[in-house]
């Protein structure tokens, strides 16, 4: 296989960055020599790659400072309305080639390192991972950010600084083995503690009740230390923050009693408070009532309403004086938007600092309060919606149990007033769910507390209204919006898939790239013969790319000529990784049909399942069953390369952008009604894969967008789905009527993929023929005959070109630009500007 071009060597080739400036590139290696120099140690005259890294980091990082420090000033002086956008996850990935990229620098910096004998790609392969996040609502936090700075938004992303992220992945003997990610093990370049902004957050404790208001007294104090990270926007100058909250012991101990046993264990407790900003959780749609995670949920919104505030008031650029005291004001200077529910304890928080504080009335701080607050739900699945119980809350937060009660009790007499006698509503709607354990249900306090609801998908945000949230929007339609999810497509096209990004600017010029439903115009070339051919041609150098980054870092074998099935999704039981595993087994065992038949022109098929992680215990077993089945069939020498199955281990951002832009199928087979949207279904349909999914979440939009003949749609829609379970679902019977399906849950129950433990994936043939929420088996008969579908067109690539054409032409709407402008001006407010501010060099 010859070895494709390096994105250096293509980036040398490109004109979608913009042509290297001498005088700059002279400046950047005169910058990162000064940088090398102060980086080395005294007693250490060789540098390593990990001092090239940090040189280089550190040059470009100077050109974000300038710029950073300009933009604050800028808002000071404009004084606009300021978007929070609050969330416990932010999964950033890597910073240096999407900073280069936002800023133009990218050519000027690969002729520097290339005239310095370094190889760029191998600088940016010693960057960390900010792991920050699980899946999809961390990486949708990072895209939002993005989009926020290229639209010109004043907006800050405000999150915690866990020391170790989602953990590092390893599969051991086919089973997933978690070790801790330490990403900071080596410093971080980008970020800048900021103690000057230190902040106390209080824990426990009790309250007092005097003529003069309440009181929360006797509390723990933790410290609440802020690292910001700069977000620059897209060649407009304009760099925001993201402000990542530290958890710091403050120095007093109690030293009444003092010993030196005492003094050693004071010490030593410092790390109970500390561990707050620790670790994330790794759990994604699947919550856990945990003290410490209310503790982090807390944390984060207590340190970042003090900032808030304090910005509130104070509004002259390095100033601390205090020029805003009337709170009226604040929903006209402040959106704050709770991505989940997780930061829900801002709504209580504020009603704390308005009331106790700021000593407010009740009617006039939660007008404030409900103006200022927008909540965005990302799930419909029970087993994710957050429910404290009370107890915990009563011990942990005492003020704030009371005040969820007062916003309850209030909530409680508007229902009653609207529908009197209604005793099963006011049950339904109370922020209290009582009956065993009484637990505080975090989305009705979110939807009671914000002026704004949003699903992020529109058949999302419709399932939400027609039942979760049903009692809800009856009673106030007018909060309840949809937000379409959406991807940045500086990071998912230009900077993953530079050959394709060039392809599209030399045919509709570059500025798709901050406005991409301008994709549209390449409908005009999808009969091209040249366009055709450039389209297939950069999928197949990915692809080459792609399977040369596996050999060396995977030593995993495949056949780049093979179709690339794919599917990355964090292993739950709704996204049906096990009906991908039912298609592997039946696709394998028609191996002897074939072999008698003499029927070898079948495709060629590479299946990869990416994105573990998850810490329950049935997504350890499907991931189990996964190696296992790989284990067979990447060893039966009759199949040969013709099925090739990968799990890929560790899956990080980084993993994904070189792995989608390689894709060929994009599988989105979750249930009908439970996958609120995706974004990896946008970031495969950018990247030119075709998508075999079912009518879920987002892809409804992409079959809109692009035209329904051109994806692969199968199986039940909502409406089946619940017609299904009112009839009642039994597995059983299509276990019975499909001899395919049933030889494959037989192979799976007998042993066939653990000979060496015959029962190992009995419990998960058991879930599947008795308590199989997701149906899997109901989909099955479509889904393989989709797949065939699938493998017929993959035989005609110029018929699958022209659908792939099809599908990036498609893909305007799903540019977080989109998504973040309608929360702009439909939610918090603000209207996006593409605007440039001056650069700090410029004098005018």
């Amino acid at each position: 296989m010859s070895k494709p071009l390096s994105d250096h060597d293509r980036r040398k080739q490109i004109s979608v960055r913009g042509l290297a400036g001498i005088e700059n590139v002279s400046d950047l290696k005169q910058n990162f020599n000064r940088h090398l120099h102060f980086t080395l140690v005294k007693d250490r005259n060789v540098a390593t790659k990990r001092d090239y890294y940090f040189a280089l980091a550190n040059t470009v990082r100077d050109h974000l400072i300038g710029r950073w420090i300009r933009t604050q000033q800028y808002y000071y002086e404009k004084d606009p309305k300021r978007v929070y956008y609050i969330s416990l996850e932010f999964y950033m990935g890597r910073t240096l080639q999407n900073t280069m990229v936002n800023l133009g620098l990218e050519n000027a910096c690969d002729e520097a390192m290339y005239q310095l004998g370094l190889e760029m790609e191998e600088l940016e392969d010693m960057e960390e991972d900010a792991g920050l996040g699980n899946g999809g609502l961390g990486r949708l936090a990072a895209c939002f950010l993005d989009s926020m700075a290229s639209l010109g938004l004043a907006a800050y992303g405000y999150g915690i600084r866990y020391e170790f992220g989602i953990f590092n992945q390893k599969i051991v003997n086919g089973w997933q083995v978690e070790e801790a990610d330490d990403w900071l093990r080596y410093g971080n370049p980008w970020e800048k503690a900021r103690p000057e902004y230190m902040r106390p957050v209080h824990f426990y404790g009790r309250t007092e009740h005097h003529p003069d208001g309440v009181k929360w007294v006797d509390t723990q104090v933790v410290l609440a230390l802020p690292y910001d990270t700069p977000i620059p926007g897209y060649r407009n100058n304009i760099v925001n923050t993201m402000r990542l909250w530290s958890a710091k012991a403050p120095c007093e101990f109690n030293l009444k009693d003092f010993n030196v046993g005492g003094y050693i264990q004071a010490v030593l407790d410092r790390n109970l408070a500390e561990n707050i900003s620790r670790v994330l959780y790794p759990n994604d749609n699947f919550f856990e009532g945990k003290e410490l995670r209310l503790k982090q949920e807390y944390f984060v919104v207590s340190a970042t309403l003090q900032d808030i505030i304090r910005r509130f008031k104070v509004s002259k650029f390095g100033s601390r004086e205090i020029a805003r005291t009337d709170f009226s004001k604040l929903p006209d200077k402040v959106a704050i938007q709770l991505n989940d529910t997780h930061p829900a304890m801002a709504i209580p928080e504020l009603m704390r600092v308005l009331v106790d504080e700021e000593k407010l009335n009740w009617e006039t701080a939660w007008d404030i309060c409900v103006r200022t607050c927008a909540y965005t739900n990302h799930t419909v699945l029970p087993e994710a919606l957050e429910r404290w119980p009370v107890e915990l809350f009563a011990h942990l937060l005492p003020r704030h149990l009371e005040i969820v009660y007062e916003i309850n009790r209030r909530h409680l007499e508007r229902v009653a007033a609207k529908y009197p006698g209604d005793v099963d509503r006011l049950r339904r709607m109370s922020l209290i769910e009582e009956g065993g354990q009484k637990r505080i249900n975090m989305a009705h306090l979110c939807i009671v507390g914000s002026h704004a609801v949003n699903g992020v998908a529109q058949i999302h945000s419709d399932i939400l209204k027609a039942t979760v949230f049903k009692d809800f929007y009856e009673m106030e339609p007018h909060k309840f919006q949809n937000k379409t999810n959406g991807i940045t497509p500086r990071r998912w096209l230009v900077m993953c898939n530079p050959g394709l990004a060039e392809v599209i600017a030399e045919r509709i010029g570059e500025d798709f790239i901050r406005d991409l439903d301008q994709l549209r115009n390449l409908i005009k070339f999808v009969n091209d013969e040249a366009f055709i051919r450039d389209i297939a041609k950069v999928k197949q150098e990915n692809k080459m790319k792609f399977a040369v980054h596996l050999e060396e870092h995977y030593k995993v074998k495949i056949n780049p000529n093979s179709m690339f099935d794919v599917q990355v999704k964090r292993i739950h039981e709704y996204k049906r990784q096990l009906l991908n595993c039912l298609h592997i087994i039946t696709y394998y065992n028609r191996k002897d049909a074939f072999k008698m038949l003499r029927l070898f022109n079948v495709v060629s098929l590479t299946v990869a399942l990416l994105q573990a992680a998850p810490g329950y215990h049935t997504a350890k077993m499907i991931i189990r069953l996964i190696t296992a089945i790989g284990e067979v069939v990447n060893n039966d020498p009759v199949v040969g390369d013709r099925l090739k199955v990968i799990f890929l281990e560790n899956y990080r951002v980084t993993l994904a952008e070189k792995g989608i832009p390689a894709a060929d199928l994009s599988e989105q087979i979750s249930t009908a009604g439970t996958e609120a949207s995706g974004t990896g279904n946008m970031k495969f349909m950018l990247n030119g894969a075709l998508t075999i999914g079912t009518m879920d979440g987002a892809n409804v939009e992409m079959a809109e967008e692009a035209g329904e003949e051109n994806l692969f749609i199968f199986g039940m829609r909502v409406d089946d789905v619940e017609a299904l379970d009112k009839r009642g679902y039994h597995a059983e019977e299509y276990y019975n009527r499909l001899p395919e399906l049933k030889q494959a849950i037989d192979q799976i129950a007998g042993g066939f993929f653990s000979p060496k433990q015959p029962d190992l994936f009995k419990e998960i043939v058991n879930m599947l023929m008795h308590h199989d929420r997701f149906k899997v088996f109901a989909d099955y008969e479509d889904y393989i005959k989709c797949q065939e579908k699938v493998n017929a067109l993959y035989k005609n690539p110029k018929e699958w070109t022209k659908k792939v054409i099809y599908n990036i032409a498609g893909c305007g709407k799903f540019s977080s630009d989109r998504t973040i402008a309608q929360y702009a001006r439909e939610i918090w407010g603000v209207e996006p500007t593409l605007e440039k501010i001056p650069a700090p060099d410029d004098k005018h």
